[in-house]
């Protein structure tokens, strides 16, 4: 990263993008013996992941106290306060603050037994600890993560003491300082919960691997094979720029450093083709935060997921396949009708690199990701596989000269993954406070019944309220926070309809099939909020490179994702698509039919299909492709005779233009 960007005659400074679009990459950088001493410490800090990993993982309040005290300490020393501090000196406030953060979590530490035995009896000393370390995660969160997620925390805990004064079904008992504190920062309920647990094992072991394989180069090898494949093709650039993007993606965990990583490469010659500014930006955004929902990663929600729902990790990702590969095929759609509306060719194939050269050369470097899928897949633990699939990355780029790291490499992939891993830190720790107040004060049933209440029933409009609150509460949050904060909100609502209509107790755990559907609605809106204006943070880190209208690239962005808009409603209203109750012939129809039906709606939003679309036939062509998404013998036949009038009359009126041509 921090190359510089040739770009319409003027630079374009990647690294400056990323640092003004992602807090996690405006850190500081230290130079000399203070800099060896907070880069031991993140090596530390991963040595102790990995110990943990092979021997056994602690205790849970041990491992969580021990894994925010690293963070928080290496958050203050390597994210200044304000944005005039110096990126190259500590400031003395940071420093202190540096030590409260190692003391605050470690305070649980030493005193474990005690705690323990006063069975949540608050001491004075307690509450302080308490309270400092209460405040030092907003602080941490708000460095690394963001003001709109301090924001939302904050509401939260003023919630939490002013229930007995709000009207209505939101009202509660209220809670002291005291309780809350204690239920906060002494329990596995709140800061220490399922978030920062899943944080402390398997998630930072998975950040670590994808260090490793960046160390390896596979991103490059991704782009480059991208290039192979889809180079030549009409719009190559930009079908280089989703398909790359969706390789990076499995392993990638933000949106925007997705957008710059292949964006640095891919939307200088989308421009150069002929793409407009917007539409380059918007492509590169589109296809980045696409990546966070193909699994096996899906950026860290997965193994969330797995935890709050209590669905095994293997079921969540395979539910997950259908509707990320639709996602990008519409992307891929989009790209192609535009493409074509404009007459725009691909690269040449002598300038490609040659798919077959690519990977005799460096196709051994995809094994440890083969690998991990494998292993996930037939029973091993996140954990374990995530273990394997870091000694894997390292042997396999031993295979051949050219790829192979060096020993130093393997050092500083354990400082970068330390590094990579303090903003989930930050945001799981943070949406623990949250998830705190959610438990103490059973404001999840309280605002699930209150949307079911304002929705009538209704499980339309549940969805679209769920749809709006997930894409307002996702802006600006990564992905991890994202997933935590609309799952614990918006989620309910939908799980309580569905029960209902299906005859269940609301009260009681609902079956998978209920479960699942509506947490991947909320984490798929929680998601698309990186593309969706006015907050669209991929969007505009896309607009930056291609020095384009950040508005007008969040437009053209969210345009291109109407998939990503459509495709939970149906997997919502129709669970088949996330693989629930399905025959194999029954898949094979489904993917036929999904496939005719974005190719449909991406024609019909791009007024495009083989030559242009009047108004009547983007009605039928958006209506048949509806239709043929959604699983159902009655809605296909409909939706494949719309579709399939819209072809013939297409056929006809092409058939007219190149005879008129010639």
């Amino acid at each position: 990263m921090g190359e510089t960007i040739r770009n319409d005659e003027n630079p374009v400074d990647s690294q400056e993008i990323l640092k003004k679009f992602d807090k996690e990459a405006d850190y500081r950088t230290y130079l000399g013996f203070f800099g060896k001493v907070v880069a031991a410490m993140a090596i530390t800090f991963s040595v102790f992941q990995l110990y943990t990993a092979v021997f056994g993982v602690l205790d849970a309040m041990i491992q969580r106290s021990i894994h925010l005290s690293f963070g928080l300490c290496l958050i203050f020393l390597l994210y200044p306060t304000s944005k005039k501090w110096s990126r190259s000196k500590l400031h003395p406030l940071d420093a202190v603050l540096a030590v409260l953060g190692v003391l605050a979590p470690i305070y649980i530490v030493l005193n474990y037994q005690f705690l323990v035995q006063r069975a949540g009896q608050t001491t004075p000393m307690d509450l302080v600890a308490g309270i400092i370390g209460i405040l030092l995660v907003l602080e941490a969160a708000r460095r690394v993560v963001g003001i709109p997620m301090v924001v939302i925390a904050l509401i939260f805990i003023i919630y939490a003491f002013i229930g007995p004064y709000i009207p209505g079904k939101m009202a509660h008992r209220g809670a002291r300082v005291d309780t809350l504190v204690q239920h906060l920062y002494f329990t596995t309920e709140g800061i220490f919960g399922i978030p920062l647990g899943v944080s402390s094992t398997f998630i930072f072991l998975f950040i670590l691997f994808g260090a490793y394989l960046e160390k390896t180069g596979l991103g490059q090898l991704f782009i480059d094979l991208a290039n192979a494949v889809a180079g030549w093709a009409a719009g190559g650039p930009a079908k280089v720029a989703v398909l790359s993007s969706a390789l990076m993606g499995t392993v990638s965990g933000s949106s925007v450093a997705n957008v710059v990583g292949t964006g640095s490469f891919t939307i200088p010659m989308m421009k150069k083709l002929g793409y407009r500014p917007e539409f380059a930006g918007a492509v590169e955004a589109t296809a980045s935060t696409g990546g966070q929902l193909m699994p096996p990663i899906m950026g860290a929600a997965a193994f969330l997921m797995a935890e709050f729902t209590s669905i095994p990790y293997a079921r969540i990702i395979a539910a997950a396949a259908i509707p990320a590969l639709l996602y990008y095929f519409g992307v891929w759609a989009g790209v192609h009708f535009e493409a074509k509306k404009m007459g725009l060719k691909g690269l040449n194939r002598e300038d490609l690199p040659k798919f077959k050269k690519i990977f005799f050369e460096r196709g051994h470097l995809i094994i440890p990701l083969l690998a991990i899928i494998y292993l996930l897949v037939t029973g091993f633990t996140p954990m374990k596989a995530a273990l394997w699939a870091i000694i894997l990355s390292i042997l396999s780029s031993m295979l051949r000269k050219s790829t192979r790291i060096k020993p130093i490499d393997i050092v500083k992939g354990l400082e970068a993954g330390a590094r990579s891993a303090l903003g989930v830190i930050a945001a799981t720790a943070c949406a623990g406070i949250i998830i705190g107040v959610v438990t103490l004060t059973g404001l999840g049933l309280k605002l699930g019944s209150t949307l079911v209440d304002i929705a009538n029933g209704n499980l339309i409009i549940t969805l679209f309220f769920t749809m709006v609150t997930s894409i307002l509460l996702g802006m600006g949050v990564p992905t991890t926070a994202n997933y935590v904060i609309t799952s614990t909100i918006a989620a309910p609502a939908i799980v309580m309809i569905m029960a209902q209509k299906a005859g269940l107790d609301p009260n009681l755990v609902a079956p998978a099939h209920i479960i699942l559907p509506a947490h991947m609605f909320a984490f798929y809106f929680g998601i698309i909020a990186d593309i969706t204006p006015p907050v669209a943070l991929a969007a505009f880190a896309g607009a930056g490179i291609a020095k384009a209208n950040p508005m007008k690239t969040g437009f053209n962005a969210t345009k291109l994702a109407i998939a990503a808009f459509l495709v939970p409603y149906i997997f919502v209203l129709n669970p088949q698509m996330l693989l629930f109750n399905i025959t194999p012939f029954g898949l094979i129809w489904m993917l036929i039919t999904s496939i005719i039906g974005i190719t449909s709606i991406a024609a019909s939003v791009n007024k495009w299909f083989r030559t242009t679309l009047s108004i009547y036939e983007q009605v039928f062509a958006f209506v048949g492709g509806l239709l043929m998404i959604d699983p159902g013998l009655v809605t296909d036949v409909i939706g494949l005779g719309l579709c399939g009038f819209v072809f013939v009359v297409q056929q006809i009126k092409y058939a007219r233009k190149k005879k008129t041509a010639i």
